[in-house]
């Protein structure tokens, strides 16, 4: 991709702009008055948000992540699909599908009659993809930087029959001291313990994080709170499309055998995902589509 090309086509004077980042990788840099931005056009990811009235990024992003073809980038908004997790088919096929390691393409950037940023990617099947998946699609990400961040997965099956799809907002959010970090809004809710299993088990109070934590959670529909004492903050979490919620840190011994996370930093981040995950799955008819959406705002 053409940086120059890039930004006589999409820029916008004063509020975004492309510029090559790390593995010379495409990045979108926003910076609109109400939030600042970086978004990946490899893997389609945002990988930073910073409203104008905080000091501290929303999103954790390694220092150690990779920005290498076929890599997946540790932090930020990985996007999972068309599947979530293992290979459903046991087929050895990529963890967590085949788009976040995918170079996307521009499709529209713009400024809201708000002054929101608003930038959608998008891909579509090629003979690649369908060796690995075999289905026809369109897929599109419409992210929009405002005072709170909104991204929408947006997919479209082109094909003659349905098919089926899991997916996840793989969020990365950074946290002052996972010690003390709460998720509140699953409590009482029934959850998948991958740690232990895939045992179901029923969360009892807040969600708490004090050894590795792998849950899916199921029927999940209301809005999330990550509350953050050390950083003074709490994320709202406010998501459509999901009926169910991942949880996920590493903690001690798996962060340390992740080359792209330094040996400390499941101290620094908690995964709270907007899935369609376990029983959660989609099916997407022929012609028509599917939207997955979340809605992050801090307070």
């Amino acid at each position: 991709m053409n940086i120059d090309q890039l930004n006589t086509d999409y820029g916008i004077p004063g509020n975004l702009t492309f510029a090559t980042g790390k593995g010379g990788f495409p990045m979108i840099h926003i910076d609109n008055g109400k939030a600042k931005a970086l978004i990946s056009v490899y893997s389609g990811q945002v990988l930073s948000f910073q409203p104008a009235t905080e000091t501290t990024d929303l999103m954790f992003l390694s220092e150690k992540a990779y920005y290498a073809e076929g890599k997946a980038i540790k932090g930020g908004i990985p996007i999972c699909w068309p599947w979530f997790g293992p290979d459903p088919e046991g087929l050895n096929r990529p963890s967590h599908g085949f788009v976040r390691n995918r170079l996307w393409n521009v499709l529209e950037t713009a400024t809201t009659a708000d002054g929101a940023t608003k930038v959608i990617l998008g891909l579509k099947d090629t003979e690649e993809t369908r060796g690995i998946w075999p289905q026809t699609f369109e897929l599109a990400i419409a992210i929009t930087v405002s005072t709170t961040l909104t991204v929408e997965l947006i997919t479209r099956n082109l094909g003659n029959k349905s098919f089926p799809l899991t997916q996840a907002f793989h969020t990365y959010f950074q946290v002052g001291d996972i010690n003390r970090v709460e998720v509140l809004g699953l409590e009482n809710t029934q959850y998948l313990d991958k740690v232990d299993g895939g045992v179901e088990k029923t969360q009892l109070g807040a969600v708490a994080i004090a050894n590795e934590v792998d849950r899916i959670y199921l029927n999940v529909t209301n809005e999330l709170v990550i509350n953050d004492p050390a950083l003074n903050r709490r994320i709202r979490i406010k998501s459509s499309g999901s009926k169910s919620t991942v949880v996920w840190n590493p903690w001690v011994t798996i962060c340390a055998n992740m080359a792209d996370l330094d040996d400390t930093d499941y101290q620094r981040f908690l995964c709270v995902e907007t899935t369609n995950a376990a029983t959660d799955i989609v099916e997407v008819p022929p012609d028509g589509e599917f939207r997955l959406e979340v809605i992050y705002s801090i307070e």
